[in-house]
């Protein structure tokens, strides 16, 4: 009995530096050196300051910025999730309804043509992207805010379609384009 007890502990202990050390580090090591950027974040700085991360949704409420996915937990990264509000919920409808008609307005488009995902939250609250239609919509609006061009205007809507992403491994998701990639550039048009 004392020896069957003697090599249990002598299994634990090599499993716990194997699964708990060697392990760990190994693929730490591996991910910083074939994937450095997105191991750490895909952060984003700009003037040596972090301002975001390629994969969490910022709030943008500017007339003069792309506005992100809506958001239950106004983008905070720690409580990420949902509304957990159901498909009957009458607080939920009259909450898409509201964010439905405030995007029609300030965009000068009809309901109908309002994309879901402009008046729907993500299950995480933290969706980075938008479709690029979504995008295009927006266009009228941070023109006439920004008092751009006509020449503004095509470098904006060229914008858009550089940073529209397609299907992953071409049958993957949906077109999409990540709003603060978008942002960033938008505000280097002269």
């Amino acid at each position: 009995m004392k020896t069957q007890t003697i090599i249990a502990l002598k299994i634990l202990i090599v499993m716990t530096v194997i699964t708990g050390v060697v392990y760990p580090l190994l693929t730490t090591a591996f991910a910083q050196i074939l994937f450095y950027h997105k191991a750490n974040g895909s952060l984003i700085e700009k003037n040596g300051k972090v301002i975001g991360s390629e994969l969490l949704g910022q709030k943008f409420d500017s007339t003069i910025y792309f506005w992100s996915r809506p958001s239950t937990i106004d983008y905070n990264s720690l409580p990420s999730g949902g509304s957990n509000l159901g498909p009957t919920s009458s607080k939920l409808k009259s909450l898409m309804t509201e964010r439905r008609n405030n995007f029609a307005l300030a965009n000068g488009i009809d309901r109908i043509s309002v994309p879901i995902e402009m008046y729907t939250a993500s299950a995480s609250g933290l969706d980075p992207d938008i479709s690029p239609n979504a995008a295009l919509l927006q266009v009228d609006r941070i023109v006439k805010a920004r008092k751009f061009s006509r020449l503004q205007k095509q470098k904006l809507v060229h914008l858009i379609h550089i940073y529209s992403e397609n299907y992953q491994f071409s049958l993957l998701g949906e077109p999409r384009v990540n709003v603060l990639l978008l942002n960033l550039s938008l505000d280097s048009i002269q």
